[in-house]
């Protein structure tokens, strides 16, 4: 078992805490206090780095050791919230529909995401595009932010 670490971050939606130990991720966290930090372990280390990518719009998927969900089935439910493509939103009817869940079981996953933006819950709208809730920093301002940022960058590859 290696000694867990933690680092935090500066960010244009405030300070992230990233979370692990050398050889995965067990959460991040939107808000934190502090001076920033880089940490120690690999694990961490890698987040930041990635995480400072995707701020930087130089990075759209993530390539992280997240610690595995609880079970087979939120393992699954994890991978059909990553398989959301970056600058893309469905709605919690439609990805409830393609992972053969209910849409207040997604509702629970995105709540309950123990690490934002790597595993992109602020990309799941509420029904007719609606922001809906979100967890992290500011709520649904942070959500906002988010997708933004990440529609402005899809549309610069574009042009």
């Amino acid at each position: 078992m290696y000694a867990r670490d933690h680092a935090l971050i500066a960010t244009p939606i405030g300070a992230i805490r990233v979370e692990g130990d050398e050889t995965v991720l067990t959460g991040i966290r939107i808000g934190g206090d502090g001076a920033p930090s880089p940490g120690n372990n690999t694990a961490v280390r890698a987040a930041v780095e990635q995480l400072e990518q995707w701020f930087a719009k130089e990075r759209e998927v993530f390539d992280l050791p997240l610690v595995p969900a609880g079970t087979p089935r939120g393992e699954e439910l994890r991978a059909g919230l990553i398989a959301i493509g970056y600058g893309d939103t469905l709605s919690y009817g439609a990805l409830a529909r393609v992972l053969g869940s209910s849409p207040r079981a997604i509702g629970q996953l995105c709540a309950r995401n123990p690490f934002p933006i790597v595993v992109p819950c602020h990309r799941v709208l509420g029904s007719g595009g609606a922001l809906g809730h979100y967890s992290g920093g500011d709520g649904p301002k942070t959500k906002s932010w988010l997708l933004e940022h990440e529609r402005r960058h899809s549309r610069e590859i574009l042009l």
